[in-house]
């Protein structure tokens, strides 16, 4: 694989796209009234996915266009050296392989010289047997009562992806267990996740690789000072702390040192591997914690969605590759309509969390200036991504998708059978709400006209507030059901699609060197924060007066 990448703003079709994005004038009433086989042709199916692209501000020859774009700039050759094991993720030299974690157990991915699956299945029958363990109440704490609440301490992606899917699998979730996540150092997390727990029945899962990440280490402290507190106060424990912990506290982790000086048995300790970026691991042993939810049956069911995704993605052509397709649609946004921001938009209140998932999963990735090469970018790049769920969101910033001046991609994601079924009345609940999901795309689509918001009798003076401009994109994404394959495939549709435009894009998605600047200056403000004068005098005028202010503040 080249270490220099193609400068897509040199291509042939760039210019292309260049020239169709100059006096561009999306019509989607006309497109759809003057070709009906619109929706057909821009209809695709992935794995259990019905993914909808015909509301989407493109004609055929701006999609013809953005194919031979991926051509120029060899996505399809990039794609190839990523499922291979090539180190892709330049900066850090490894590889990407977040694929293989989900690989079946009979499958071959080969770095340097060693087939990765035989490792990344032993890695999951260790953390299942220990769920298995958890959830039949063979494993017990200290005092010889059974788990009833595990708390997962990690960040980013050690916190992000598993609580994602935690909540959005409620229906599969074992009925005498609850998982709660502490991420935030603000103390304020840990204290109100803690207040109403028994640390006889509680169980800790520390998720950090080195073992050496700020907040997790902290609050992973702070929970093992309230163990042992509490059940000292209680009077239900007369061992000792070494004992408690290695009961109450298991590690994901690969520095086995530093779990033992913890004091977590490293017998206890889930491994995994440097070609999996934290963003990207919701599917290794990052994911114990929800594997002590649902189980080994559903948690593999989770992982062969991803599997079925990936192949989709690995082997469909570019033309009927829908990850692929969404990603070079995001790239003609971005690019070429200057649109800043993708909506995400799940019609399922189970999905609640999943904006918040891709918000690390797309900005953490493409949020780049240079290119893998280390030369500037030559276009824009990265979205900031965000959402809410279902009609909560009509209610607070639909007014600006609808009638705002800027131009706001939106996917839509829904269901055909809800996860709870109820009625009101005669009136299918669900029906109704799936009404709202379609409407608001037609909505964007096709806007109202001033002649149809006279004809409604509208007074003349208030005829251009009511009317909708229309041809606001929409990707309309449906399953069947929210399923743990199906949200394994929505997942790993998203990282395909993150793929993509970093690829379109020149650049490393797989580094995140934008976060470590400010962990390191928080390192250096915190004897300011105290009584080291020299610190301070070391700081910025702001950061003094900010300092000073909370001095002059704090309760002590």
């Amino acid at each position: 694989m080249s270490q220099s990448p193609v400068d897509a703003s040199k291509t042939a079709a760039w210019a292309k796209l260049r020239a169709h994005a100059d006096g561009f004038k999306p019509d989607l009433r006309g497109w759809f009234a003057e070709d009906d086989k619109r929706v057909r042709r821009m209809t695709f199916e992935a794995a259990d996915l019905h993914v909808d692209l015909s509301k989407a501000l493109i004609t055929p020859e701006i999609s013809t266009t953005l194919l031979e774009l991926a051509d120029e700039v060899g996505l399809a050759e990039r794609r190839d050296a990523m499922f291979c094991g090539e180190r892709i993720n330049v900066t850090e030299n490894r590889a990407v392989l977040h694929t293989a974690l989900r690989a079946p157990a009979d499958a071959t991915v080969m770095v340097d010289g060693k087939n990765i699956v035989t490792d990344v299945h032993a890695a999951l029958q260790h953390m299942y047997s220990f769920a298995t363990e958890v959830r039949s109440g063979e494993w017990k704490g200290v005092t010889g009562r059974r788990v009833r609440t595990v708390v997962n301490i990690g960040i980013g992606g050690s916190d992000l992806g598993p609580l994602m899917a935690y909540e959005a699998l409620a229906p599969y979730r074992h009925g005498d267990l609850e998982v709660r996540f502490i991420s935030n150092i603000d103390p304020t997390d840990a204290a109100l996740k803690l207040a109403d727990l028994d640390p006889a029945t509680t169980l800790f899962i520390v998720s950090s690789k080195t073992f050496t990440t700020l907040e997790t280490l902290t609050n992973a402290r702070l929970c093992r000072a309230w163990l042992l507190d509490n059940l000292r106060a209680r009077r239900t424990f007369h061992g000792t702390d070494e004992e408690a912990v290695a009961r109450h506290f298991v590690a994901v982790s690969t520095a086995l040192d530093k779990v033992k000086e913890f004091g977590i048995d490293p017998a206890n300790a889930f491994g995994f591997w440097d070609w999996v970026g934290g963003r990207y691991s919701v599917d290794s042993t990052i994911g114990t914690s929800l594997a002590i939810a649902i189980g080994h049956d559903r948690f593999a069911e989770f992982l062969g969605g991803m599997h079925l995704m990936d192949e989709h993605f690995r082997t469909t052509p570019i033309e009927r590759n829908v990850p692929a397709l969404m990603g070079l649609l995001n790239v003609w946004y971005r690019n070429f309509l200057d649109a800043g921001t993708h909506a995400v938009l799940p019609y399922a209140q189970l999905l609640h969390r999943f904006p918040a998932y891709l918000q690390q999963l797309t900005m953490e990735s493409n949020g780049k200036s240079v290119r893998w090469d280390g030369s500037p970018v030559s276009s824009a790049t990265g979205e900031v991504f965000w959402g809410e769920p279902g009609t909560n969101g009509q209610h607070a910033f639909y007014q600006l998708l609808h009638q705002g001046t800027s131009i706001v991609p939106a996917d839509f994601i829904g269901f055909a059978n809800p996860a709870y079924p109820l009625t009101d009345g005669d009136t299918d609940v669900h029906e109704l709400f799936l009404a709202n999901f379609l409407a608001q795309t037609q909505a964007l689509a096709f806007g109202k006209t001033k002649a149809e918001v006279r004809a409604e009798g509208t007074p003349e003076p208030i005829v251009t507030a009511r009317v909708f401009p229309g041809n606001r994109p929409t990707t309309s994404i449906m399953a069947p059901a929210l399923t743990p394959s199906v949200l394994g495939q929505l997942i790993a549709l998203y990282e395909h699609i993150t793929f993509t435009q970093g690829t379109i894009w020149g650049i490393d998605s797989f580094d995140q060197w934008g976060v470590e600047l400010g962990k390191q200056l928080a390192q250096q403000i915190v004897p300011a924060l105290g009584d080291d004068e020299e610190a301070l005098d070391e700081q910025d005028a702001s950061t003094q007066a900010l300092i000073d202010y909370y001095h002059q503040h704090r309760v002590q």
